[in-house]
């Protein structure tokens, strides 16, 4: 009581910071940390055994040297770098100052120090992928008793699992589900539960594309090889790159407020005869060397430049704007542009992805640089759906683009009810498989979730195999943060039921069935 009037007292009457010290700070980690706090609810519900064995696999164990770090720091650290939509470096610094933090990822006292170097994310990212992520996704909802259809299943029967999905070939699907199950017969596969799907697209952070800005990032990098190959022996002459003239032509059309076809034409073309002379000197400086001296990530400059000057001659000298692969970055040349027509913006420059929605929780089915029809990879999804759960969906909300003949005819052999407008001329009378305003709004929900709160608008990570690893964890934070909310409602639901009503009418808390236990 006295503690309370005193932090009361301390807080309506100023004191001069040259007063405080350290020393005399009260500390609350004497107290116990509270078990209503959502680190402390979701650590419980994790099922660490497992989901640290996926990313011990990957792991190079024959190896000498010093310990590596615990696998549940480090899954837990990329879980709560998304939940929070932190940096790297960022992350780090919060865990350092966050004691529910550091319980989550498995501490088992405070600490000052940071658990890794920030830098140790990329090759996090780089070791885990998609297809291990996904596994993880699957795990948690499995364990937590959240998929339709699964049945629970010992601790060997789930090591033999384990082994049996890692012993697999690389040649698999990177989405394939990593819970297989025996197969059924069709007579004997049931139908339940109900499917959603939808695509969107998922922006890299890079600068707007611009047919002249591109060059001129093209135009500077080699500038930059020549450079380089000039200062590496003594005695090259170094070739004319008159790069002060072509910047200058650059900033004359760049900077310009609104800009004419012909004064953009006539700058692009420009850009592209200096960028064919340095390359054309790129090669006769190259001849002074035994073998190509760049290292890899020069050396991917010296292919992306190339191939972007081809592009980018072609287009000009067809008076077109769109080419097959498309380069829109230098720096990441595996980002495409993807057409979506929405009004904001037409045109995304980033992956596209495909997710499904499950009672609520999502999962990544399909993750790819290109554009690519979204219809031919519903019966996919539906058959991994079944290896999920062990049983057809009863119904499937889809858009328009997935509703083809050739999916509509697969699946009604699969008994599967397609919920989405009819083809043909609509009838007056609303059909009784006709899609209603509102059937597919949870998909669109995670989207705006993801894209809002957890940094989906905008992927931070440069490497191509990295930028989709950052995707599926953030539909991996999506399905915590729901878990992590259902369980505080379960809770609640029942003290007011134990409190109010009576035992017996615990069973209408249909959300979770282990909150009973």
């Amino acid at each position: 009581m006295a503690k309370a009037l005193k932090n009361r007292a301390s807080k309506s009457k100023y004191v001069s910071p040259s007063q405080l010290t350290l020393v005399g700070f009260d500390t609350p980690f004497a107290q116990n940390l509270d078990v209503n706090n959502r680190w402390v609810i979701l650590a419980e519900k994790i099922p660490w055994d497992n989901i640290t064995n996926i990313y011990s696999k990957r792991l190079n164990n024959k190896s000498k040297g010093a310990d590596g770090i615990n696998p549940r720091v480090v899954i837990g650290s990329l879980i709560i770098k998304h939940m929070c939509d932190f940096s790297d470096r960022e992350t780090i610094n919060a865990i350092q100052e966050n004691i529910y933090m550091q319980y989550f990822i498995g501490y088992s006292s405070f600490s000052n120090e940071a658990p890794f170097d920030p830098s140790l994310f990329v090759d996090i990212r780089k070791r885990l992928g998609v297809k291990h992520i996904n596994e993880i996704n699957e795990k948690i909802l499995q364990l937590n008793g959240l998929l339709p259809g699964v049945v629970e299943v010992s601790a060997e029967t789930k090591e033999g699992q384990d082994d049996e999905a890692e012993g697999k070939s690389g040649s698999d699907c990177e989405n394939q589900s990593s819970i297989d199950h025996p197969p059924l017969k069709e007579e004997d596969v049931a139908h339940e539960g109900e499917l959603i799907v939808d695509a969107t697209a998922c922006p890299q952070d890079i600068r707007y594309p611009t047919d002249l800005n591109l060059l001129n990032d093209a135009r500077e990098k080699s500038e930059e090889l020549i450079d380089f190959l000039c200062g590496l022996k003594k005695g090259i002459t170094k070739p004319r790159t008159y790069r002060e003239i072509a910047r200058k032509q650059y900033l004359k059309v760049a900077q310009k407020k609104h800009k004419t076809k012909k004064e953009i034409r006539g700058a692009i073309k420009k850009q592209l005869a200096c960028l064919h002379r340095n390359i054309k000197n790129i090669y006769v400086l190259l001849q002074h060397f035994e073998e190509i001296p760049f290292k890899k990530n020069r050396y991917k400059y010296f292919l992306v430049i190339q191939t972007l000057y081809d592009q980018q001659s072609e287009m000009h000298k067809k008076k077109i704007h769109s080419i097959d692969d498309r380069i829109v970055s230098i720096h990441q040349p595996h980002v495409r542009p993807i057409v979506r027509g929405k009004q904001n913006a037409k045109v995304e420059f980033g992956a596209k992805i495909d997710i499904s929605i499950t009672n609520g929780f999502a999962f990544l089915e399909e993750s790819s640089w290109d554009a690519y029809n979204e219809g031919t990879t519903l019966i996919a999804t539906v058959e991994r759906y079944r290896k999920r759960t062990g049983c057809y969906p009863k119904k499937i909300f889809a858009d328009k683009i997935y509703c083809n003949r050739a999916n509509r005819k697969a699946l009604k052999e699969l008994k599967i009810e397609l919920v989405a407008k009819a083809l043909g001329r609509p009838s007056k009378a609303m059909e009784p498989n006709h899609i209603r305003p509102g059937d597919r709004n949870p998909v669109e929900g995670k989207f705006g979730q993801a894209k809002t709160a957890y940094g989906l608008n905008r992927v931070k990570a440069r490497l191509s195999d990295t930028s989709l690893s950052w995707i599926a964890t953030i539909i991996v934070v999506l399905n915590l943060v729901k878990l992590t909310g259902r369980v505080l409602y379960c809770l609640l639901l029942k003290e007011i039921i134990w409190i109010q009503i009576n035992i017996k009418y615990k069973s209408h808390c249909s959300y979770c069935k282990m909150c009973w236990a």
